[in-house]
């Protein structure tokens, strides 16, 4: 979408506005069972976090309000400030302000999020339009900024450099991850080692400063700091891992975005990799072709690689992989004593291999 597109949809009457956003309203009232019944364990969690979102959200500009309530008042999993929480509960931390400080990871998420979707043209979010369909391209990035301004506000509340040091650490390699990215835009010739740095910096990256944050912020020994950063970015490394495969395996009404979103944006990852080496170099050359310069529009041709990363075994060498991922980040928190808080880190952890969304 350009500007003046961008600006349309800004335009775009109010009432219409209200019809995209209302769309999907209900996705999370329907979620998958299994997984709603295990997030569920977490509920008293996820209100306490969403009571403190919905009161840090306040601005003068009722745009903003009207964004924000959308996009991160639309109960996403929560996952990040979840296990900012649970890190701090483990080390102990009483400190009356751990919810607020939890939405710092939930904002960066969200800010990540939206700027996410104006770059790759997204037009579904969690199964609803995606704010930048909604508003414009424009509005979208602004609030971006706005939630990512919104968590440097709120963590400077906490008066301790060294969680401020791990965030600004954490949203500079996101960045950079998020141009890295950019970079292998359509690259089908890109390798493992390079989807893992863009993995890393993408998503395990703030996975593993909640939980280092956790830690810090309670004011344990470096010891403990470092294999709680060690547990969220092997944690975060397997849900990306897991994310990228349903991204060829769930169902559109599974996974509440479009499935082959990633092929279709031209994002070359992990199953598209393991599939390209299994094929001989007439076919991928044909098949690059065909999706590198947008002429892989009909949906057969989606669905025809859809195929092919389904075969050979490409999903359970995923599977497998994250599954080790998962098994290392477990060993991290042999070092902390038996408490309902490490248990309930042990189940997150379990959750990763075994979701449906």
């Amino acid at each position: 979408m350009d500007i003046a597109a961008s600006s349309q949809a800004f335009n775009t009457p109010p009432d219409r506005r209200e019809e995209l956003a209302g769309t999907g309203a209900d996705f999370n009232e329907s979620i998958r069972s299994a997984d709603t019944q295990f997030l569920g364990e977490f509920g008293n969690y996820f209100d306490r976090i969403d009571e403190e979102l919905e009161r840090s959200l306040g601005s003068r500009v009722p745009l903003i309000q009207n964004i924000g309530r959308y996009s991160i008042l639309g109960k996403g999993k929560r996952l990040r400030p979840l296990l900012f929480v649970l890190s701090s509960q483990l080390c102990g931390y009483q400190g009356e302000d751990i919810y607020r400080l939890s939405t710092v990871f939930e904002y960066i998420h969200a800010s990540s999020l939206i700027h996410d979707d104006v770059l790759d043209h997204a037009e579904m979010r969690r199964k609803k339009p995606s704010a930048n369909r909604v508003w414009g391209n424009l509005a979208a990035v602004l609030s971006g900024d706005f939630f990512f301004s919104k968590a440097l506000f709120i963590a400077i509340g906490s008066h301790n450099l060294q969680f401020l040091d791990a965030l600004t650490n954490t949203t500079v390699r996101m960045a950079e991850a998020e141009i890295l990215e950019l970079s292998h835009t359509n690259d089908w010739k890109m390798d493992r080692d390079a989807y893992m740095e863009v993995l890393i910096g993408k998503t395990a990256v703030l996975i593993s400063a909640a939980c280092a944050c956790g830690a810090i912020i309670s004011g344990v020994e470096d010891t403990a700091v470092d294999y709680l950063r060690e547990f969220g970015l092997n944690a975060g490394i397997a849900f990306q891992l897991i994310d990228d495969l349903l991204d060829y395996t769930s169902c559109e009404e599974e996974l509440g975005k479009p499935v082959g979103n990633d092929l279709k944006e031209g994002k070359i990852t992990l199953p598209l990799i393991y599939t390209l080496s299994h094929l001989g170099k007439v076919e991928r050359e044909r098949l690059e072709g065909l999706f590198k310069h947008h002429r892989g529009e009909d949906d057969e041709d989606y669905f025809r690689l859809i195929e092919l990363v389904r075969e050979n075994g490409i999903i359970e060498r995923i599977q497998a992989e994250a599954k080790a991922y998962v098994d290392r980040a477990a060993r991290c928190l042999d070092m902390f004593p038996s408490s309902s808080s490490k248990e309930m880190l042990l189940k997150l952890n379990r959750y990763i291999i075994e979701r449906k969304f």
